[in-house]
């Protein structure tokens, strides 16, 4: 595959000196959903695909940039020293977000460069391909200038530019996730505190199957503030009762005892859900590390429930693609993952059933909605890193 990068960063750039090749995983959140922003904890894991970026220095102070998968965009370069957003640089504003963070700490590439990216995750599913192309970016950028940020640096610095530059007030799951994730393991993250352990992956005769809706979150980023406003309302008010710094504080105990304190019912349905959640992802990770596989497929599909009745952000789609799961033989859990509104659901499947679940599934999912799924399954993969041209091992 490196070798093939390499040929069509040649056909797109021309040829010249030797390329680096940079990678970062996709994630998928296995439970904890609209939790991050909420100070309460998540529970996701690197994948083995994501976004690959090739890169050479030029010898002026041109940036060009292309994107293997929006080619209908074109080539689009600028300045190096001109890292302002620009809506026509459509993706690459995630990039140059990144790179502006750089800038502003006084670290700034020599000369320009020509980057290819291909991701081959599937584009608005979920698995945050925005989040992958930022830290690719952030790794390439940090060895590229010899600097020496930490991970966990890179990995504020991508949301700090997903938030500010774009404009999207994500959470840090997505960049934690993918910046230090860890073969065969799931990370159990506090996002409040950003304590964080590492947790085996070990689903014992099981495996993890992202089903992609085939419907794309158009509503995804809007709503996602929406959400998050109703949450900080709820939390203000019940600050005026308790001493909390986040709704990731609360215990069930108090939200029942408080809940009244929260004027509207939309926003008390809102903050049920972070709450309830949060303590879901917690009784979760326990049950994986006792290894009731089970147990832990149940408090998936409770997850899901939570997120369509009190979060409402599922829609038919996603919820007829759990539906239909769950009545599924050999599927143990389903959630959607993911902001909401299309994109993907999450599922632990016996690895016997897989053939039966993509084909039936499948098939009962495109006679109710119209839509063609499509099924990965997925292994857990490393964070974000250079890789060789070879063996894609860290450099």
């Amino acid at each position: 595959m490196y070798t093939q990068l390499i040929n069509q960063f040649n056909e797109v750039f021309g040829p010249g000196a030797e390329a680096r090749i940079f990678f970062a995983p996709g994630r998928v959140n296995l439970i904890g959903e609209h939790t991050d922003y909420n100070g309460g904890h998540v529970f996701p894991c690197a994948l083995d695909v994501g976004t690959y970026c090739v890169v050479r220095e030029r010898q002026d102070q041109t940036v060009r940039m292309y994107s293997l998968n929006f080619q209908e965009k074109g080539m689009i370069e600028f300045a190096l020293e001109d890292l302002q957003y620009v809506k026509d640089h459509d993706w690459a504003n995630y990039p140059k977000g990144v790179w502006k963070e750089f800038s502003d700490r006084g670290v700034k590439l020599a000369a320009g460069v020509d980057v290819l990216y291909f991701g081959n995750i599937p584009n608005g599913a979920g698995l945050s391909s925005s989040a992958s192309i930022e830290l690719a970016s952030a790794v390439m950028m940090n060895e590229l200038t010899e600097s020496s940020f930490p991970m966990l640096d890179l990995v504020k610095m991508s949301q700090h530019a997903e938030n500010d530059y774009i404009g999207v007030s994500c959470g840090i799951m997505d960049q934690f996730a993918i910046g230090m994730g860890r073969k065969n393991s799931a990370v159990l993250l506090d996002c409040q505190t950003l304590e964080y352990q590492y947790s085996p992956l070990e689903l014992q005769d099981a495996v993890l199957v992202i089903t992609n809706t085939g419907k794309r979150r158009t509503l995804a980023d809007s709503k996602y503030n929406e959400r998050r406003a109703e949450c900080e309302r709820a939390l203000e008010q019940l600050k005026t009762k308790l001493d909390i710094q986040s709704l990731g504080d609360l215990s069930e105990e108090q939200f029942e005892e408080y809940q009244h304190v929260i004027e509207n019912e939309t926003d008390r349905k809102r903050a049920r859900h972070a709450v309830m959640e949060n303590l879901r992802t917690l009784a979760a990770v326990k049950k994986l590390q006792r290894g009731d596989i089970e147990g832990f497929g149940q408090l998936m599909n409770e997850s899901h429930a939570s997120l369509r009745d009190d979060y409402e952000v599922t829609g038919k789609e996603l919820d007829a693609l759990a539906e239909i799961a769950w009545k599924q033989p050999g599927v143990i859990g389903s959630r959607m993952t993911g902001a909401g509104f299309g994109g993907c659901t999450v599922s632990i499947v016996k690895k016997s059933a897989v053939e039966a679940f993509i084909s039936e599934a499948g098939a009962e999912y495109e006679r109710e909605t119209g839509l063609t799924p499509a099924f990965y399954v997925v292994e857990v993969g490393e964070g974000a890193r250079e890789i060789t041209h070879t063996g894609g091992e860290n450099k």
